[in-house]
């Protein structure tokens, strides 16, 4: 289209943002560093890949684990597979290779997972059990404090004691231990365990049974079929041309034979253990017997080997009770911009949010109807209805008035004609501060102010009449 016969001159837009910065929101605000509970965690602990892999700070022996497991089972496969495989069966090299999945598997479940650690207390928390522990002991606020911190529970018969930990700020459950090395209280603690790298408690002893028994599993199968291995040479071209063939076969049979002994050991130590339900802070400390019939006997103990064992290995899995990837709450609000592009603070926040979340404060839909006001009544919509948000909210404990009780305020009722003169509503006088009949803006917010200034002589007049009607 054209305007005067001439081309309609082509004109340039530039988007308007409508969310800019308020005068109270500064234009460079600082980003908040976010961070992460594992980054403030208390204990002597590692953490790893933000937080998902936990072990204990000293790791040297665990790399040293690793290196062994790996550089044995790589010979193995290197030298020794590909000649038993054709001599004998292909099988080996399979079956060797499931077996080293399998404990590189557990060895990394265990040294990589929470072994069951117990939060600490908070500062309130530990203020009021020291409150509760004085009360106990019956101490008071300047005397002397027994020094036993004790308590006593009753588990199928047998009086338990939950010892206090003062670095933890807590009472420990039963069979739980402070662990000096990651200085955490680890549940159903069993040993701190260097070879893994991790302590062994509630959450991982599991993994580490199966890894101890599926390593003795691997180093006897290595240890076996590199001794076959160098016999089936040795028959060919002597025992020392079998050497110099596979040199590789004589490291990893001394390695196999000097850690066959204590592997294959500790995992009969834990399956007598699993098989009793004790774990080895209990077993070394003497704390149960084995007999039933004694004082002293394993109150954790089902009497059946086989309900012991399926208790420890296929029970469920606790969560962890530590939240190491939670975020660090910040002490300090921060200001919520909301959509209209205003940033609220301090109480009109607050506030807004406590409207949110309570009917009373919600705005209330005003009921009209079509009959035309009368002359001298005032339109009054519902109590409360406008109002904003941000504005200072009346108590609680003010008792919601409406239009009628304000209104029998202003005009006498009927049973006091003896009294005083009926007035009519056109005769009714104003209050002040209210506007004429016929102005078109509602009087909830004036009618409201009126509720707030009538509150104090309505309660004397309620309580002055309740003290009658007692008296008669």
């Amino acid at each position: 289209m054209t305007s005067g016969g001439g081309p309609m001159k082509e004109c340039g837009y530039s988007e308007i943002n409508t969310r800019g910065t308020s005068p109270m929101e500064s234009p460079h605000k600082k980003k908040i560093a976010v961070k992460r509970k594992w980054e403030v965690f208390p204990g002597r602990n590692k953490f790893y890949c933000n937080g998902r892999i936990m072990m204990a700070r000293q790791t040297g022996v665990f790399y040293l684990t690793l290196i062994l497991i790996l550089v044995t089972s790589g010979l193995f496969f290197a030298f020794d597979c590909p000649y038993l495989a054709v001599k004998i069966t292909p099988a080996i090299p399979v079956i060797g290779g499931i077996l080293v999945f399998f404990v590189m598997g557990t060895l990394l479940r265990t040294s990589f997972s929470d072994p069951g650690v117990l939060p600490r207390a908070t500062p309130d928390e530990a203020a009021d059990l020291e409150r509760q522990i004085d009360v106990a002991n019956g101490s008071t606020s300047g005397g002397y404090r027994p020094p036993p911190r004790t308590k006593e529970v009753v588990i199928n018969g047998q009086t338990v004691k939950l010892k206090y930990c003062f670095t933890c700020k807590i009472f420990r459950p039963p069979r739980a231990s402070h662990c000096s090395l990651c200085d955490n209280c680890v549940e159903r603690f069993d040993h701190h365990c260097p070879w893994v790298g991790n302590c062994v408690g509630k959450r991982n002893y599991r993994f580490f049974y199966m890894f101890i028994l599926s390593l003795s599993f691997l180093t006897v199968f290595i240890f076996a079929f590199v001794i076959t291995h160098v016999i089936l040479r040795s028959q060919q071209s002597g025992f020392l041309n079998a050497l110099k063939d596979s040199p590789a076969s004589v490291l990893e049979a001394v390695v196999c034979f000097f850690s066959v002994w204590s592997i294959v050991g500790l995992s009969g130590f834990h399956t007598y253990l699993i098989s009793s339900n004790q774990t080895t802070n209990e077993d070394i400390k003497g704390s149960w017997s084995s007999k039933r019939g004694k004082e002293n006997y394993n109150p954790y103990s089902y009497g059946n080997i086989f309900t012991n064992c399926c208790a420890a290995l296929c029970g469920p899995l606790n969560p962890s009770l530590i939240d190491r990837r939670g975020i660090v709450q910040a002490d300090m609000a921060q200001s919520v911009t909301p959509s209209n592009g205003l940033t609220m603070y301090g109480s009109t926040q607050s506030q807004s949010n406590m409207a949110a979340a309570t009917p009373l404060l919600q705005t209330e839909p005003t009921t009209t109807t079509d009959e035309p006001p009368l002359p001298g009544k005032t339109t009054i919509s519902a109590p409360c209805a406008s109002l904003a948000l941000g504005q200072p909210t009346p108590p609680s404990s003010m008792p919601n008035l409406n239009s009628e009780t304000v209104l029998t305020d202003m005009i006498p009722l009927k049973e006091d004609l003896g009294n005083h003169q009926f007035l009519t509503p056109d005769e009714a006088p104003s209050p002040p501060g209210m506007l004429p009949a016929n102005s078109p803006v509602t009087h909830s917010h004036t009618m409201h102010v009126l509720n707030l200034v009538s509150q104090d002589s309505l309660h004397e007049d309620s309580v002055r009449g309740l003290v009658k009607l007692s008296s008669v």
